[in-house]
């Protein structure tokens, strides 16, 4: 989203995080994760405070020397395309444009590609084919002024729940507005639905096709602005007609004629349409076809460069659209430029810089097979994990432990790539580093340093530029400031550029330092004229200065095994990419504390499965283990899990693991929805949970989970060999003061308290043959207390809570707090709407992300007193 926020530093060291109230993207709400921001920043522990070569501490010129001289000596042996960089949204706009300039001008490669190509750029495949330029069409203010809002493949409000919660106060001000949801899933965004098409997996282009020739046939299309601002309208118009009648369209979406018929009809009628779309359209394999399909209805109607309408990506990181800017993506140039002579001409004379790649480089997994192949001798990965974001993760883990020189930046120490690094260097985080971002709509944001850098951490533009020196280019790379790095690329934007070039923030190169500092957030363009308004009166980038239609076809055959699922991955509410950082969060953890499986109760009855079991996941590529959730909003013959787990956090967790390397043939995206997975029963027969003060090192065992709480860790865990567990575990625990413990082996129960040599408690570990029933999460406080007496020392062998000790359940409303329980027991008093909720413990009153869930608790509870009252 691109929040704007304001932090601050109290004198004692603690941290306070809130809302800009002025900033255009927020104005003022934070989400979940946004609110709990304070609660991720640890400068002690988990943090990559030094560099470090081969496990060993060296100080920041050893390290530097090393990388540059070893980067020349592989250059100048296997040539330039033999060192590589894997960049990240997560990185500062000027830290990837002085990597993205390095790598392309001065080393002379494009083996620069980021993990923006895992969620971003078949969406940029599609907006330059049809347009001319990597340009979003729409503002997050045009959302709240459109007629007929159309989300495809995104689950807005938990991905998104800050501009899901301005989308729903929009509709409460305009009760005319209409949203409709296209999506497999019924996900909590349909709470705001007006219809809701749960097509069939992979069909968006049959049903958008469908809609081209709808709009066609019933006088719906503009056909001036046709005519005058566009071209292959004809072609598009007859591939679309392959997909056939609408009641064939309906069919092979797998929706109902009417529901179908009732959506061509709305967009026909809307005045102002925007369909906005996200993960579900980009990620898979015709993923820059499916937005070709969505782009072409906007062309069609002319609904795009005006209030309110057009075709929307939605971004999934913080800075993909910047590292897109500068070039992070192995398909472009810098500033929007492609590999044409003319570009490559220009910006080589731009930076005065010794080569330039004149082609486009290896996108993300073709350069991890470069890696793998032996071809990249060395890769410097920034701020980002692959061995779990990637598919077919274990493979890569194989390819880096045999490449000659990993180099990972990043600010925390506990990555499943950051332990694979020869060479590993201490980066800022957030609030510690200072640049710029550009968000979903194009909105350029100045983050700002409000904490000192911790140990020896420095900026991602700072390595890189003392690297570029090191290997000889220092009148290339002579920056003091981020400031200096920001306005060369600003300038660069405006090069020769004439209104060639969409992207252009030109204006900004004349900023001194402190205007720099000050920066308000604003758009681009950004040229000396002022800030105007993208696609603007039909005009758009391509050579004919028209915009371009595009025949699609749906081509996707999946064919599934009898007895196999179709896995479909994605976000949860509270967490974001490989919990590096809100798994730092004890709040953000209690929502959905286990990796888990959604699945229809239809399926799992099949296969006799019970909601809470343990579930093996395999496929052609890998296997996970995952907990079973039924869920109804799930279509039959599909399931659902999120991406988040890694080695770091879970034994076995890895979705991505499961997946084929299926390519978008136009962006290079990968496929992480839709592909055939097997799932079973879990062999297993001891299930445990452990408590303990510090992380603990977990056994070989089929399914553990670590998930941070108040002062502790909490461990869930299964095993088919209990001594094992018990034998392992109270060797690492049995180190303090004392330890009691208590088996019954007829019974099948093992249970161990250990305490520090202070006498504070240090774990608690239960161990059953049938599972255990609570939480233990009210044993949570006595981790705080200094001394316990003897009997509270043997009670702590209990699982059951003391008097007006019981659970709160599981955490609603991270944002204040609010367990289920107290949900429940407001209900039962009387509040009953979401309204009555907020008004008595806030729950659902900061960003709005629980309000579904909040009014399902409800309906539940009415549910149950009805079905009490029949009884």
């Amino acid at each position: 989203m691109g929040c704007g926020i304001i932090a601050r530093r109290g004198a004692s060291g603690e941290i306070s995080v809130e809302g800009d109230p002025e900033h255009p993207a927020n104005f003022g709400r934070l989400c979940s994760k946004g609110s709990a921001l304070a609660d991720t920043i640890a400068t002690d522990r988990g943090r990559l405070l030094f560099p470090e070569l081969h496990g060993e501490r060296v100080s920041w010129d050893s390290a530097l020397d090393h990388l540059a001289d070893e980067w020349q000596r592989l250059i100048s042996m296997h040539g330039p395309q033999s060192v590589a960089f894997y960049a990240s949204g997560q990185m500062l706009t000027e830290d990837y444009y002085l990597a993205n300039k390095l790598m392309k001008g001065y080393v002379g490669y494009a083996n620069i590609d980021t993990n923006s190509r895992l969620c971003m750029s078949s969406a940029v495949s599609a907006q330059k084919r049809a347009f001319g330029t990597d340009g979003v069409a729409c503002n997050y203010s045009d959302l709240e002024h459109t007629d007929l809002l159309v989300l495809v493949g995104s689950n807005l409000a938990w991905c998104h729940p800050v501009l899901y919660q301005r989308i729903k106060a929009a509709r409460l001000a305009r009760p005319a507005m209409r949203v409709v949801v296209i999506d497999p899933r019924e996900t909590s965004t349909c709470e705001l639905a007006d219809l809701h098409l749960p097509l069939a997996l992979d069909s968006d282009i049959d049903l958008f096709n469908g809609l081209l020739v709808h709009l066609a046939d019933n006088g719906a299309t503009d056909c001036s602005y046709i005519a005058s601002n566009t071209e292959g309208f004809d072609s598009a118009l007859a591939s679309a007609r392959d997909s056939g009648s609408l009641e064939r369209v309906a069919a092979r979406c797998n929706l109902p004629v009417a529901a179908l018929a009732t959506f061509y009809r709305w967009f026909g009628e809307a005045e102002r349409a925007i369909t906005a779309y996200s993960m579900g359209v980009n990620q898979s394999r015709q993923g820059s076809a499916k937005a070709g399909a969505i782009i072409n209805v906007h062309l069609a109607t002319g609904r795009i460069g005006r209030e309110g309408c057009g075709p929307f990506s939605i971004t999934g990181q913080p800075n993909a659209m910047g590292g897109r800017e500068v070039g992070g993506l192995a398909s472009t140039l810098a500033a929007h430029m492609d590999f044409s002579p003319d570009n490559c001409d220009r910006l080589q004379r731009f930076w005065g810089s010794p080569a330039i790649a004149r082609e486009a480089g290896p996108k993300a997994l073709e350069l991890f097979a470069a890696i793998e192949r032996g071809d990249i001798k060395s890769v410097w990965i920034m701020a980002t994990n692959p061995l779990v974001s990637l598919p077919q993760a274990r493979r890569w883990r194989k390819a880096l432990e045999a490449c000659e020189l990993v180099v990972v930046s990043d600010c925390v120490d506990d990555t499943d790539t950051l332990a694979l690094a020869d060479l590993r260097l201490p980066a800022l985080g957030w609030g510690e580093k200072s640049g710029v971002v550009t968000n979903s709509e194009r909105r350029l944001s100045r983050q700002r340093a409000f904490l000192p850098a911790p140990g020896e951490a420095r900026p991602d533009w700072w390595m890189i530029k003392e690297v570029g020196q090191r290997m000889g280019f220092k009148e290339g790379f002579c920056f003091n400031s981020e400031h200096e790095v920001f306005i060369e690329h600003a300038a660069l934007s405006g090069f020769e550029n004439n209104g060639k070039r969409a992207f252009d923030i030109s204006a900004l190169a004349a900023l001194d330092a402190e205007a720099y500092d000050e920066l308000e957030p604003m758009q681009w363009p950004m040229t000396a004229s002022g800030p105007s308004r993208l696609y603007e009166k039909g005009r758009f980038f391509t050579n004919s200065g028209r915009a371009l239609f595009s025949s699609e076809r749906n081509t996707v055959q999946l064919e599934l095994e009898p007895g196999c699922l179709r896995l479909n991955t994605g976000r949860i509410r509270d967490q974001w990419h490989t919990l590096t950082r809100t798994g730092r969060a004890a709040r953000l953890s209690e929502h959905q504390s286990e990796p888990f499986l959604s699945m229809h109760p239809q399926d799992a009855r099949a296969r006799k499965l019970d909601d809470g079991a343990l579930l093996a996941l395999h496929s052609d590529q890998g296997n996970a283990t995952l907990r079973l959730r039924l869920d109804q909003g799930i279509a039959p013959g599909t399931v659902f899990a999120p991406m988040h787990w890694s080695g770091s956090h879970a034994a076995n967790a890895s979705v991505n693991s499961l997946l084929p390397i299926a390519l978008d043939p136009d962006s290079g995206e990968p496929a992480y929805k839709h592909n055939p997975v097997h799932v079973s029963t879990l062999a297993v027969t001891w299930y445990g949970v452990l408590l303990a003060r510090e992380p603990v090192t977990m056994p070989a065992l089929p399914y553990w989970v670590k998930v941070l709480a108040q002062g502790h860790y909490r461990y869930v865990f299964a095993a088919s060999d209990p001594s094992l567990v018990a034998t392992t575990l109270a060797q690492q625990l049995s180190t303090g003061e004392s330890t009691l413990q208590l088996e019954d082996t007829e019974q099948g129960e093992y249970r161990l308290v250990s305490f520090t040599g202070k006498g504070q408690l240090q774990s608690v570990v239960f161990l059953s043959r049938t599972g255990i029933d609570s939480d233990l999460a009210f044993l949570g406080p006595y981790f705080s207390r200094d001394s316990l007496s003897q009997a509270e020392r043997r009670w702590l062998l209990s699982t059951v809570p003391p008097s007006g000790a019981g659970s709160r359940g599981r955490l609603i409303c991270s944002c204040n707090n609010v367990g289920e329980s107290e949900i429940t027991g407001l209900i039962a008093e009387g509040c009953h709407s979401v309204q009555a909720l907020t008004d008595r413990c806030r729950a659902g009153g900061s960003c709005g992300s629980c309000l579904p869930e909040l009014q399902r608790i409800i309906d539940g509870s009415a549910t149950t007193a009805r079905e009490s009252a029949q009884c």
